[in-house]
């Protein structure tokens, strides 16, 4: 790469490159001479050298009426690039000061049969409150310990509200201090529980289904629905 190629490659344009590079070599030109010498229009020459001028490349005297052109320090080639830096390493600041948004991670895990069950309940009792709608009573009858799990929870502050269709109304499971019952006039195989940062489904038909997610986003989501429908459900 010669240099009128590397003078391009710092910023100059060709013809800026040409004249800069007539003006390095000659010293001190009129337009008209530069125009002569690198065989370019007149009007062009002036054209290109303002253009120089305002990049602070180039810079000019009046001597007896006329003005002489000349280039500036090579090194204010680097003003562009300087410049750029400026402006980059305070774009870099800024971009470290805006935080990326975080996003919570999502855990899905799918159980079958009793055990499916009991690992809901394990981790449903870690949390002081419990909301499912389309209960069924179901999960109680499924697993023998349920009762004496019940009867423990109790004499806690743990509070089970629950949606339960009419059709499962007086269930054994309802009768306990902390539960807490609404009925509703709609039929559901499925419960939805909320819990901490979880949302439970469970089918309890032929073999027991669950899934179990785990993101605070989506829980909250479902708690802001279950306490809506909470309000308007008749006890």
């Amino acid at each position: 790469m010669d240099i009128y190629e590397k003078l391009q490659e710092a910023g100059l344009t060709g013809n800026e490159a040409k004249v800069y590079l007539e003006l390095l070599r000659r010293g001190e030109l009129s337009a008209n001479q530069i125009a002569k010498n690198i065989g370019m229009d007149r009007t062009l020459a002036y054209t290109v050298l303002n253009h120089l001028i305002e990049k602070g490349q180039v810079s000019y005297i009046i001597k007896i009426s006329k003005k002489l052109f000349s280039c500036s320090n090579p090194e204010n080639l680097l003003n562009p690039i300087k410049s750029k830096e400026t402006l980059v390493l305070d774009l870099i600041q800024e971009l470290n000061k805006v935080k990326t948004e975080k996003h919570e991670p999502v855990e899905i895990n799918v159980y079958e049969g009793r055990e499916g069950m009991r690992a809901l309940v394990n981790i449903a009792l870690k949390e002081k409150e419990m909301l499912s709608f389309g209960g069924t009573g179901r999960a109680y009858d499924l697993l023998y310990e349920m009762p004496a799990i019940a009867k423990k929870l109790e004499k806690t502050k743990h509070v089970l509200k629950v949606l339960l269709g009419k059709q499962y109304a007086g269930h054994e499971f309802s009768k306990y201090k902390n539960v807490k019952i609404k009925l509703v006039d709609i039929k559901s195989e499925a419960t939805t529980t909320i819990f901490g940062d979880y949302v439970a489904i469970h089918l309890i038909k032929n073999k027991p289904i669950v899934v179990i997610i785990k993101n605070k986003d989506i829980a909250q989501s479902y708690r802001n629905y279950f306490n809506y429908m909470w309000n308007i459900a008749k006890k």
